[in-house]
């Protein structure tokens, strides 16, 4: 079976060595699987321009479908990544899991956020139309579901790049989701 290494700096393109650098000065380290889409010479600089593209959504609300995706297409490397960003962004443990299972107990808005993201990705796209309803009587719009489209296919594609290559996870690693603790 091949193994896929981590990438150092010295490993890749150009263009991908200017990325680590900027990627080293924000965040401190250039997170494994950042690193194992510079394989390709332009795979990395596409995805972080998507990731990091405009969006209705705010980084909670990001980081409530990047959970409930993750989940989803149980990729430990993301769920350990987003478990990490969602406590930058304020949330307790008890609302990761929750996030992670697909709902939220204590806000009807993310509640109806992460239920669609999960509906989205077990359903390929083929979102349940309760689901949506609920989603819009929440508050939100056409384009916010949009953007929460695309986020999930964000997500799966990283979730896709860490199932095919199983590069060691570089953040705290998530607990297993316990369906009788949520």
């Amino acid at each position: 079976m091949n193994t896929f290494n981590v990438p150092t700096r010295e490993d890749v393109s150009t263009n991908n060595q200017a990325i680590f650098d900027n990627l080293n000065k924000g965040l401190g380290f250039v997170p494994n699987l950042y690193a194992t889409y510079a394989h390709s010479d332009t795979a990395l600089e596409n995805y972080l321009n998507f990731a990091n593209a405009k969006t209705s959504l705010s980084a909670k609300e990001k980081e409530v479908v990047n959970l409930a995706v993750s989940q989803v297409n149980d990729c430990i490397y993301c769920l350990s990544a987003h478990t990490a960003i969602g406590k930058m962004n304020g949330f307790s443990d008890e609302q990761i899991l929750e996030f992670r299972a697909g709902f939220s107990s204590d806000n009807a808005k993310l509640n109806a956020l992460a239920k669609l993201a999960k509906n989205i990705t077990e359903n390929r796209g083929k979102t349940d139309e309760a689901v949506l309803e609920n989603f819009f009587n929440a508050g939100y719009t056409k384009g916010n579901l949009i953007d929460t489209i695309s986020l999930v296919g964000d997500k799966t594609i990283s979730n896709y790049v860490h199932s095919t290559t199983k590069v060691p996870v570089d953040f705290p690693v998530a607990q297993p989701l316990e369906t009788e603790t949520v």
